[in-house]
């Protein structure tokens, strides 16, 4: 069975092989080039900061909608058939050609105060957006830290597994010398060769488990290559017992100020609380200034070419009181189109005017956006007291794992220096005989186990203090 489990480890080692190879190829990462590395090319932080451009492009556009609107229309028209020409205003039975040009602008006075909410609205949103940025990279920091620590972890785990190791093949040799010698039974060194195996199948998975810490962190930092890549080891000391002095109350009112989910929350409701002054504003009347500025051109204005001639006269219907028949002048009248700047000249107009909007009854429909603005503003509330809420629980948890690892490195501290005095005393009767191979193997694991107890309490109660560090504003440093 032990020999499966040795071939199984060999082979998961084969598979990371070209993984550690490349981790130890190039220069090591230190902790804060991680997560400086992270916070540039996270994907998920990315996402969020897109979030937050959204918010800044809205927020300009809410500031434009103080300024007045301006347009400018133009129209080319044919008209067929019977009309009446609108700057003429006589029928016109031929095609007729018309255009037109404006340009017109708008201005509102007052909406109850409706656009300056929405500039306010706009402005919380941007600034709750960015903390929700910084709140992603404080995340990706804490678990970056997280998984840098997990590698030094295992790295220990894996070199007491090859100090072991070391100890099982020298006894082995030992032992081995002595059965060839005839001093003692062949079953000790079976038994040493059996516990030598287990000794190499942990190192083996020790390795392993190096090479998925790694691997862990690679992905954390969404690196397109493992390459080459390896960290800085520091040599890390256990943080200073004082460290707890400073309570979890103490703690949680200078992280409640700083914390950007709580701050994010803080904007959240601001900005609903504007929400709700834009929705009591649907309720006043509106006030606007419209000015526009038209003038326009026409096929059918036309005007005299010359002066007229008379080229004859003909009966008009008429006659005198003595029988003659009245005659009317036949005159030859030229005309022409009036030119088109003259037309423009001429039909250029200008209107100014206000507009005022009073709202009566409109399904209602503000009363209905007045009602969800106040329950969107209860709801920010309540979520803003839920963030502080987690936050305290968050807190008052990370500081009673960190006394609990505390105590527990102390414990397990004091377990292997007294498994450490065990085992040399086992060590020097067994190197005379007077202790077994199963005696000496037993005193050899517990001995394992409790330094890698201690490897575990150390690391965990130095991640802990990291995170009560953190939510103080000090850096994630090692």
């Amino acid at each position: 069975m032990k020999s499966a489990l040795i071939l199984y480890s060999f082979l998961l080692s084969v598979l990371f092989a070209g993984t550690t190879h490349a981790q130890n190829a190039g220069n090591p990462w230190t902790l804060q080039q991680c997560i400086d590395y992270a916070l540039k090319n996270n994907l998920q932080i990315r996402q969020t900061e897109l979030g937050q451009e959204t918010n800044k492009v809205i927020l300009a556009q809410d500031k434009a909608n103080l300024l007045p609107s301006l347009n400018a229309s133009a129209y080319h028209n044919y008209n067929f058939g019977r009309t009446i020409d609108p700057y003429t205003n006589t029928f016109a039975n031929s095609e007729v050609l018309s255009e037109n040009f404006s340009v017109s602008s708008g201005l509102v006075l007052f909406n109850g105060l409706q656009k300056v909410n929405t500039i306010k609205q706009g402005q919380f949103d941007l600034l709750s957006s960015k903390e929700d940025v910084d709140k992603m990279k404080n995340d990706i920091s804490l678990n970056i830290a997280s998984a840098y620590l997990q590698i030094l972890f295992s790295d220990e785990l894996l070199t007491v597994a090859i100090n072991q190791v070391g100890i099982s093949q020298i006894q082995v040799e030992r032992t081995k010398k002595l059965v060839d010698a005839g001093a003692l039974a062949k079953g000790n060194l079976l038994q040493l060769q059996a516990q030598l195996a287990g000794d190499q199948l942990s190192q083996a998975n020790a390795q392993n488990q190096v090479d998925l810490s790694y691997l862990n962190l690679i992905q954390l930092l969404d690196m397109d290559s493992v390459g080459g890549f390896s960290i800085v080891k520091p040599a890390l000391s256990m943080p200073s017992e004082t460290l707890l002095s400073v309570g979890p109350a103490h703690i949680y009112s200078m992280a409640v100020a700083t914390q950007p989910a709580v701050k994010s929350a803080e904007y959240k409701l601001k900005s609903s609380d504007m929400q709700l002054k834009i929705a009591k504003g649907g309720a006043y009347p509106r006030l606007s200034i419209i000015g526009s500025l038209a003038t326009g051109y026409s096929g059918a204005d036309k005007q005299l070419v010359g002066t007229p001639v008379i080229t004859g006269a003909q009966p008009n219907g008429d006659v005198t009181a003595t029988g003659v028949l009245v005659y009317t002048p036949i005159y030859n009248i030229q005309t022409e189109v009036v030119p088109f700047t003259d037309q423009l000249s001429s039909n250029f107009n200008r209107s100014v005017g206000f507009s005022l909007t009073v709202p009566i009854f409109n399904g209602y429909q503000t009363h209905a956006n007045i009602q969800k603005a106040i329950i969107q503003y209860k709801t920010a509330d309540l979520n803003l007291k839920m963030q502080e809420l987690q936050l305290r629980k968050t807190i008052q948890q990370a500081y009673a794992d960190a006394n609990a690892a505390l105590i527990k490195y102390q414990a397990t501290k004091k377990a292997v220096e007294s498994t450490q005095e065990a085992f040399k005393y086992i060590d020097q009767k067994f190197n005379v005989g007077m202790v077994n191979s199963l005696d000496y193997n037993d005193a050899k694991n517990k001995l394992v186990k409790a330094e890698s107890d201690l490897l575990q309490a150390k690391y965990d109660y130095i991640f802990k203090i990291k995170v009560l560090d953190f939510y103080q504003g000090k850096p994630l440093t090692l």
